[in-house]
């Protein structure tokens, strides 16, 4: 059995779509989902399934809905006991969270060892993962902040894949992903400096600059702050004309912080 995750939940069984109706099923699934191979404990989810709407035996409501679930997956299997609650009985690897986030790492690990090439092919395959929001048909303050979390990963993945195809020359390859990622999480500062690098890559020096007093006046109006030391590279060297800003964007391996 597969799941998906990065996007509405999707499940897979011997090649075919498994559809699991229900929202406190989906609810259910997804939860066990999130630590795969790993205990889950009644409480984490029963919050997950019923939110604020606590039902009063929260252990036999919970048990009738695990076979409930069991039944939709055509596995009995599939959800186990474990201490303190239950197991969702796959590898994690069946989980394309999982397998987004160990090749993000990967892909992180190959770029700081100076292996551009590998990184990028890397970082590529756990990009296209994704389907669409992480967790998009589930709500509750559960999903919430896993979705938040698996969202920030996916930035770090963008960012350090565009300074794996800067640093091969290929800046422009990756101008459009940068520019959906800017407009959604235009704060970003490493994302807006990799943004102007690529740019400027592609020949659009103009385009570049626009990108950066645009970011420099949403610090000021929004946040009260300056750009980041690694903004004000990028910046300057378009200002410059420096022939490979992706370059000299690389030298340090601090990031700037997520605001």
């Amino acid at each position: 059995m597969r799941l998906g995750i990065l996007g509405a939940l999707q499940v897979e069984r011997d090649d075919r779509s498994v559809d699991v109706a229900g929202g406190r099923l989906r609810a259910l699934l997804a939860r066990l989902s999130l630590d795969a191979g790993r205990p889950v404990s009644v409480g984490a989810l029963a919050d997950a399934v019923w939110d604020d709407e606590l039902p009063a035996d929260e252990q036999h409501a919970l048990q009738s809905l695990v076979s409930r679930l069991r039944r939709s997956l055509g596995d009995g299997d599939a959800i186990v006991p474990a201490p303190g609650g239950y197991r969702l009985n796959v590898q994690p690897d069946a989980i394309d969270a999982h397998r987004f986030e160990r090749f993000a790492a990967a892909g992180a690990a190959k770029l700081r060892a100076g292996d551009p090439e590998r990184a990028a092919a890397t970082l590529g395959e756990a990009l296209a993962l994704w389907r669409g929001p992480a967790l998009a048909d589930l709500t509750g303050p559960s999903f919430a902040a896993a979705a938040a979390a698996l969202t920030d990963l996916r930035l770090t993945a963008i960012v350090d894949r565009a300074e794996a195809e800067l640093a091969l020359g290929r800046g422009a390859n990756v101008v459009a992903e940068l520019e959906t990622a800017v407009a959604e999480h235009p704060l970003h500062e490493r994302l807006a400096a990799r943004h102007i690098a690529a740019l400027y890559a592609a020949g659009r020096q103009a385009d570049a600059l626009d990108a950066y007093e645009r970011v420099r006046a949403r610090l000021a109006d929004e946040l009260g702050a300056a750009p980041s030391p690694d903004l004000q590279a990028a910046h300057l060297a378009v200002l410059r004309g420096d022939t490979a800003p992706e370059r000299r964007s690389r030298r340090s391996n601090l990031r700037s912080p997520v605001t």
